[in-house]
């Protein structure tokens, strides 16, 4: 924590109220004191980032493998395309109210760290339980294997094996976890370039598949006329399955294609007006990531047969494609685009997971590296054998962090069967944010009645909080309540949650 001699000029831009600037001395130290925990604070390297780096951070997270693999499974699941895009406006509501609830938080903490920094401020006692959740769940449960096995099955699908061949799913799941992992740990700024590179690569995916979609509508009565059978009124609801558990793991993945949209809360510290420029940007991506997924989703009914989307699976994208343009490029050069996207997402997650900033400090006089997430864990001592996980030894580079990033993704792609395997990752991540999304929904209301002098730039709507709350809670529940179909072999429909619970 910076001293307040250091934090008093960022009080005269209104971050605090006037009375504590006039109590803040330059002697005073640090204290424990709440209102030392809510003031602001800088990056050693400055504020750094303008709007549309901020923003580019955040839609560059939305946007990852999700809209490309999510939608196929979702049709299959519930049943019918006016079910599957009514999920995806739902999800985009629950969305908006967690953004709502970051928002606040984040307003009123302008600090790196998101919902760490909220929870820890929230929950103080018992002493480091806030702490030790959040590195439990990032160090077991913060995987990069989701768009690794999207890069898998898109590479062998161009390749013509999109059946069978869990063998080669997997070890091209593997071999890029492990290459991604070997250039961010010996070639960092290769890796930077690379990934931002791959970024707008699939921002362009996204922005080319909305054209095509729209150029099915209109110039392809062949293609159209397929939309126009699936969304037609007395086909759009048909086979509709209203199970809440159905409709709950449905929407754990929405909400993957959605996660992100707070996370210029992570680098605070290094944003140019922190909280105008975070409530802008934020609520910009919102609303781009909303507008984009459900003209993609139109795109898919429009272009591709319901009963080939129902059993796509994670290769949606790469059907709609293949009937836009043909074997030759549809099957062939798109879907490996759409496995580089997924390479570059792996990038992305991973470098932010572990991702190094300089911190200099006044009694060395020199550079001391210090980890985000999984790195920062190790040094403060969550982890066993810390001082060698938080080392950055030889490479200059997180190796520690890397490695304890690598190995629960390792044993994710591996373990579960290979059909599975991507829901399984999207469930369970999706299951266990819901967890935090409460714990933090909570929070809200109770500093709300607790400490109402705090400075709230930012003010969710009370009833948006309420409802992100009961479906939080209804969405931890519905796992555990068995579906219309009996369990038949394969992996059990309550596993998720329950290795969310356990962990």
């Amino acid at each position: 924590m910076s001293t307040r001699a250091e934090q008093q000029p960022l009080l005269a831009h209104g971050t605090h109220d006037q009375a504590h600037e006039d109590a803040v001395t330059p002697n005073d130290a640090p204290s424990r004191s709440l209102e030392d925990d809510v003031l602001p604070e800088t990056s050693s390297l400055g504020r750094n980032l303008t709007w549309t780096s901020s923003y580019m951070l955040v839609i560059s997270r939305v946007i990852g493998s999700g809209i490309f693999a999510t939608p196929g499974s979702i049709v299959q699941s519930v049943g019918s395309p006016g079910l599957s895009l009514l999920l995806w406006i739902v999800g985009a509501i629950i969305a908006a109210s967690g953004l709502a609830i970051s928002l606040e938080y984040g307003c009123m903490l302008p600090r790196s760290g998101g919902q760490k920094v909220y929870l820890e401020f929230t929950y103080r006692h018992p002493r480091f339980l806030a702490s030790t959740l959040v590195a439990i769940n990032a160090v077991l449960l913060g995987f990069t294997a989701s768009n690794c096995v999207i890069f898998s099955q898109y590479v062998l699908f161009a390749a013509g094996w999109d059946e069978g061949h869990a063998f080669a799913r997997r070890g091209l799941a593997v071999a890029l976890l492990s290459l991604v992992t070997i250039i961010h740990a010996a070639f960092p700024r290769f890796g930077v370039r690379a990934q931002n590179l791959l970024g707008w690569v699939k921002i362009g995916i996204v922005l080319f598949m909305v054209l095509c979609g729209t150029y099915a509508v209109f110039a392809r009565q062949d293609t159209s006329s397929i939309g126009r059978n699936s969304l037609s009124w007395e086909n759009l609801w048909r086979d509709s399955n209203w199970n809440w558990g159905v409709l709950s793991t449905a929407l754990f993945k929405v909400f993957y294609s959605y996660a992100g949209l707070d996370n210029v809360t992570n680098v605070l510290n290094e944003v140019k007006d922190p909280v105008r420029t975070m409530r802008s940007v934020t609520l910009t991506a919102l609303f781009t990531a909303c507008s984009l997924y459900f003209l993609i989703n139109l795109a898919y009914f429009v272009v591709v047969p319901l009963d080939d989307i129902k059993g796509s699976g994670e290769l949606i994208a790469a059907l709609f494609f293949e009937r836009i343009f043909g074997e030759a490029v549809g099957r062939k050069v798109l879907p490996l685009a759409v496995a580089l996207s997924a390479a570059g997402n792996v990038m992305v997650v991973t470098f932010a997971m572990v991702r190094l900033f300089p911190d200099p400090t006044p009694d060395q006089g020199t550079n001391q590296t210090k980890a985000r997430i999984k790195q920062e864990i190790a040094r403060q001592g969550f982890l066993p054998l810390s001082d060698i996980l938080s080392s950055t030894k030889p490479f200059n580079s997180p190796l520690g962090g890397l490695m304890v990033n690598y190995i629960p993704s390792l044993l994710v792609i591996v373990l579960p069967p290979s059909n599975e395997v991507y829901s399984f990752i999207l469930e369970i991540e999706g299951y266990t944010a819901q967890i935090f999304s409460v714990a933090v929904g909570i929070g809200l209301l109770w500093l709300r009645h607790k400490m109402p002098y705090l400075n709230r730039p930012y003010k969710a709507w009370i009833p948006a909080v309420v409802l992100r709350l009961l479906l939080g809670v209804q969405l931890l529940a519905a796992p555990f309540f068995p579906p219309a179909d009996k369990y038949q072999g394969g992996m059990f429909y309550a596993t998720y949650a329950i290795v969310g619970v356990a962990t």
